[in-house]
């Protein structure tokens, strides 16, 4: 095979796949193993439970895989120096003005101090805004709790949202949990990035996904809702407690608020074309989306040890992972599957890509199954094993 990958060692990826729906754990898995530009790909299990099978050009919530295809949207305006990304947001975002900080991120909002600097394009790409994703029992965070009550996305993904312009203003109303640039704040980021590009690009954030990288990379099923014609092609997504979504939930009629965070679906095509893209350098098929400069950007870790060390959405999040603009890189080689270089993002509704440089690689992962807590199912880790071991050269 000219991909360097055993066809017996791909084999046993398909036996261990095959075992997690068998049990019941994942009712569908679409997952793409491309290796110097030839793919494997394997479709296992139903887009619904008890209902047909998935297939290749099965339709699944990606949700956090919506943040590297953000931030290459971000990246192009850069390149044509419409933002740079030293700016002030405020250029852009009037509403996240002359910021205040709570003195402490569990005590009262009202208790603040001014920002020593303003939110920069920088902050929203590597998650140093200083607000995002906290976790505790209620109460424990007086500032999440103000939040969870406007509605400005502190949720799973598929939470309404109000419009963008709406969304700003509300988060304005807010202070911030931490000095810009002082912590890695996980998603609220991606979501204000999303605003910022279609008040910079003069266009809706959904449209300029769709010319800039959408058609021009072939993705023709990757878009923030899922038409009539395409839902039987779609997938419901379930929790541990049962049904998360439906096929005619939230994901079936266009969103107040196109999240970018973790508003996309996709299919297993749209986003190998995408991490290909990444991994050619910001180009495929002839069409350059971004150059090969700002792909580099984005993958080299722009995490001080200091951040590292008090970020994360649980304690050892960084002991062998940095993160870039937008998306996290590998950092140590801990396990068979860990490649320093190695970049990607996952998804809480189920999915993961990543992009491999050092091995010519791409891995795709997708599935109906959303996530119990923050660290990657066995599912995943075992795929990500499994291809990796499947290198033969």
């Amino acid at each position: 095979m000219t991909s360097g990958l055993s066809k017996t060692r791909l084999e046993r990826l398909h036996d261990v796949l095959a075992g997690y729906v068998e049990a019941g754990t994942t009712p569908g898995i679409v997952s793409l193993v491309a290796r110097r530009g030839e793919a494997h790909i394997e479709t296992l299990g139903t887009k619904t439970i008890g209902g047909e099978p998935v297939r290749r050009d099965t339709i699944f919530r990606i949700a956090s895989m919506t943040k590297p295809v953000t931030a290459v949207a971000a990246m192009i305006l850069a390149e044509e120096c419409v933002v740079r990304l030293e700016d002030p947001v405020e250029r852009w975002l009037p509403e996240l003005a002359d910021r205040r900080v709570v003195k402490r991120v569990d005590g009262p909002i009202d208790d603040t101090v001014p920002a020593d600097r303003s939110i920069t394009v920088r902050d929203l790409l590597n998650f140093q805004m200083g607000f995002g994703g906290l976790f505790g029992p209620p109460r424990m965070y007086p500032i999440v709790d103000a939040a969870n009550e406007i509605g400005i996305g502190m949720s799973p993904p598929g939470t309404p949202m109000p419009k963008p312009d709406e969304y700003i203003r509300r988060l304005g109303t807010l202070p911030l949990m931490h000095q810009p640039g002082e912590k890695w704040m996980y998603n609220t980021g991606s979501d204000v990035l999303g605003v910022l590009i279609a008040r910079a690009s003069g266009m809706s954030f959904e449209d300029f996904l769709r010319e800039r990288i959408f058609e021009p990379l072939g993705m023709k099923d990757t878009s923030f809702s899922v038409p009539s014609g395409k839902l039987d092609r779609f997938t419901a997504c379930y929790s541990s407690a049962g049904a998360f979504d439906e096929v005619d939930g939230f994901w079936s009629t266009p969103p107040a608020f196109p999240s970018g965070a973790g508003g996309l679906v996709s299919t297993v095509d749209d986003y190998y074309a995408f991490g290909q893209m990444m991994l050619n350098g910001g180009t495929l098929d002839g069409e350059r989306i971004v150059s090969r400069l700002s792909v580099e950007a984005m993958t080299t870790d722009q995490l001080t040890p200091e951040q590292k060390a008090v970020s994360g959405l649980q304690p050892s999040d960084f002991d062998a992972m940095g993160w870039g603009l937008g998306l996290s890189i590998i950092t140590k080689r801990d396990n068979i599957a860990s490649v320093p270089g190695r970049y990607g993002w996952c998804g809480g509704l189920g999915s993961a890509w990543y992009s491999d440089p050092h091995e010519e690689m791409v891995t795709v992962i997708l599935t109906n199954k959303m996530w119990d807590e923050s660290r990657p199912p066995a599912v995943f880790r075992d795929f990500w094993t499994l291809a990796y071991a499947a290198i033969d050269d």
